[in-house]
């Protein structure tokens, strides 16, 4: 982990040890220390590395509400141990794989959950509203609790998303009030870049995220599109002939990208599904071309994004380290 963000984890993780959500705010002998009134809640289309919600959660912090996947009639929620196989299976043998937003009911348990844990507001961060509506979800359980709760459309998916929950999280552990929460999160991801490659348009069009024109196309001329995420929603934006070209221009397209970004903050995230060897063949050359940048963090797509990108995606996110944690806002009981 580079020395940057080794120490912003170490920070937060500090800082997510001494939450006491029973006794807030907490003041210790030597001083008083930031008061953490703000809860975050996120969906499973973050894409978040488990060890990492797993600390946020066990302090109440942050909340990652999973988003169902119906294969044929059964319906599965992100995080069940089979889930990455049963749609992998499916896919395979052309079986109906479709998504569904989360209930209000399940945010309205979780922002009631964070004001019983003593938080006095929380800030919803979801995956984009031109993809799902899962932030429509949120703002209806919203009305109907008294703790204010900031509904936050990201616009995005994937990595794009977490980069933007995790600089959320951050703030809110530093102390910040919602709106600054909100300002943080919404600034990271608006510079935060999805791109990705499909071997087949069939399932994004099943699932009515890219047009049957588009699709038709790619079937009838073998073409291998490259997308991206933008204003939204997934866009075409190349063009290419053959798998190995498509990867080798993603590949591409994901490196100056990241060369474009100011020196030293360009950070990457490599996703799949069913093809971890490419991911990280995808990886190791991304690493090779920007020796000045981290590792990519490789993960498999959460099971709400598979079901619609399909067998052997290959996705990069290009974003940038969030700015180190503000100074504590030092309040006295």
């Amino acid at each position: 982990m580079p020395e940057r963000d080794a120490a912003a984890w170490l920070w937060l993780r500090e800082r997510l040890a001494a939450l006491r959500p029973a006794a807030r705010p907490a003041v210790p002998a030597e001083g008083p220390a930031a008061v953490v009134r703000t809860a975050v809640v996120t969906d499973s289309a973050s894409a978040l590395p488990a060890d990492w919600v797993s600390a946020c959660a066990s302090a109440g912090l942050l909340t990652v509400i999973p988003m169902p996947v119906m294969v044929g009639e059964e319906i599965y929620g992100e995080g069940e141990d089979d889930i990455t196989e049963t749609i992998a299976l499916a896919l395979a043998a052309g079986k109906s794989v479709k998504t569904s937003r989360p209930s209000p009911g399940q945010f309205e348990q979780a922002f009631l959950a964070a004001e019983r844990g003593g938080y006095e507001a929380v800030v919803s961060i979801h995956i984009s509203g031109g993809l799902s509506g899962t932030a429509d979800a949120a703002r209806l359980a919203a009305g109907r609790v008294k703790i204010p709760v900031e509904v936050v459309d990201s616009g995005t998916v994937g990595m794009a998303l977490g980069m933007g929950v995790q600089s959320a999280v951050a703030a809110a552990a530093a102390g910040l009030e919602a709106a600054a929460i909100t300002t943080a999160a919404t600034d990271r991801m608006a510079r935060t870049k999805v791109y990705f490659y499909v071997p087949s348009l069939e399932q994004l069009r099943r699932g009515g995220r890219i047009g049957a024109a588009a699709s038709l196309l790619g079937t009838m001329f073998a073409i291998k599109p490259i997308l991206a995420v933008d204003g939204g929603k997934i866009v075409p934006l190349e063009k290419v002939r053959s798998a190995a070209k498509a990867i080798a221009r993603l590949e591409e397209i994901a490196a100056a990208d990241a060369v474009s970004r100011p020196a030293g903050l360009a950070r990457l995230a490599v996703h799949h599904f069913g093809n971890p060897a490419e991911a990280e063949g995808l990886a190791a050359r991304l690493a090779s071309a920007l020796p000045g940048c981290p590792p990519a963090q490789i993960s498999s797509l959460p099971a709400v994004l598979a079901a619609h990108a399909g067998l052997g995606v290959l996705a990069v996110i290009v974003g940038e380290i969030a700015p180190p944690p503000v100074e504590p806002v030092l309040l006295s009981t």
